[in-house]
């Protein structure tokens, strides 16, 4: 029996072409959020990423994140359509020839300094607001969900993750901090609160699979699922230090071919291990509120982050 995913993909590219659709299978792997299915028409060759209806937004933020990135000077594929059938958002895309940058002959570190490059151009796409949710593409703005306690600004965000920091804070029980510890780390986000950083458009998922090396050597950048605005060129920076602290790369020598490619030292970037250490403890409070089975898990990676921007405070 055809998987139903390639089913789904099958019918929905086959609508769109209006044409016979010659083959359709799971793209498997790769860390995808969505599924992902390639689906080949009499004419056309196209991928079709397809979720639940509820992530027709963010399709609709990586369609316009993609756009802009192309005027930018960033390759990637073609949107040929975004839409909900069946209870299922779908974003139609042109296929890209090359191979995925896990698999890749090119050496790590050269894709690194050019995804680099590419992160301090998206870092110069105009854009307004704050948060993952795109809400006027004409003026790129950006909008992240007021909630008990934050009205969905930066200052909101900060303030509301120093507001937790209490006697009675869940993360004290979680053994994530101890007392005289959380005392330290509010210092550190009050430093935060009055720091003047510049925000800009962050990929938010910068790595080698979400990477095409195309055969003419290009490079291309796949999946804006993550964008967001926030402060850069810190935003992606600790995206890449959480994925160093869970094993995932990069490593040491790449991300000193990303700065290189970016054009900065890590000396430059001051305050990022306490940005990492807010967001790690804001994902944590979010996952006690919306994801209680992941409480242990962002528990586990708070405690790794505070540890390391600890150990480096000592040194």
């Amino acid at each position: 029996m055809k998987d139903t995913m390639a089913v789904q993909a099958q019918t929905i590219a086959g609508e769109f072409f209006q044409e016979q659709v010659r083959s359709s299978y799971p793209i498997i792997g790769k860390g995808f959020v969505n599924q992902v299915c390639l689906v080949e028409t009499e004419r056309h060759k196209v991928v079709v990423r397809m979720n639940n209806k509820v992530h027709y937004p963010t399709f609709i933020k990586e369609k316009w994140c993609i756009e802009q990135a192309a005027a930018a000077g960033i390759p990637g594929p073609y949107t040929l359509s975004v839409g909900v059938k069946d209870e299922l958002a779908y974003m139609i895309q042109t296929f890209v020839e090359g191979d995925n940058g896990l698999d890749s002959k090119v050496a790590p570190t050269d894709i690194w300094r050019k995804l680099g490059e590419y992160a301090r151009r998206i870092h110069s796409i105009q854009v307004t607001g704050f948060g993952e949710e795109l809400i006027d593409p004409i003026q790129g703005t950006f909008h992240s969900p007021p909630h008990p306690g934050s009205d969905g600004s930066w200052k909101g965000y900060v303030q509301y993750n120093i507001d937790s920091l209490t006697e009675r804070d869940p993360l004290l029980e979680l053994g994530v901090i101890k007392k005289r510890e959380s005392k330290i780390v509010r210092q550190w986000f009050e430093q935060l609160q009055d720091e003047k950083f510049r925000f800009g458009l962050c990929h938010g998922d910068i790595s080698l699979k979400n990477t095409i090396v195309h055969p003419t050597g290009q490079l291309i950048l796949l999946d804006w699922g993550s964008a967001e605005v926030t402060v850069v060129p810190h935003g992606d920076v600790i995206h890449l230090m959480g994925c160093q602290l869970r094993g995932e790369g990069p490593d040491t020598e790449q991300l000193k071919a990303f700065l290189e490619g970016y054009g900065m030292s890590m000396e430059e970037l001051g305050l990022t291990r306490h940005l990492l250490l807010l967001k790690a403890f804001d994902t944590l409070r979010w996952a006690m509120d919306k994801r209680p089975d992941q409480v242990n898990h962002y528990a586990g990676s708070a405690k790794q982050v505070f540890n390391m921007v600890s150990d480096r405070f000592r040194n």
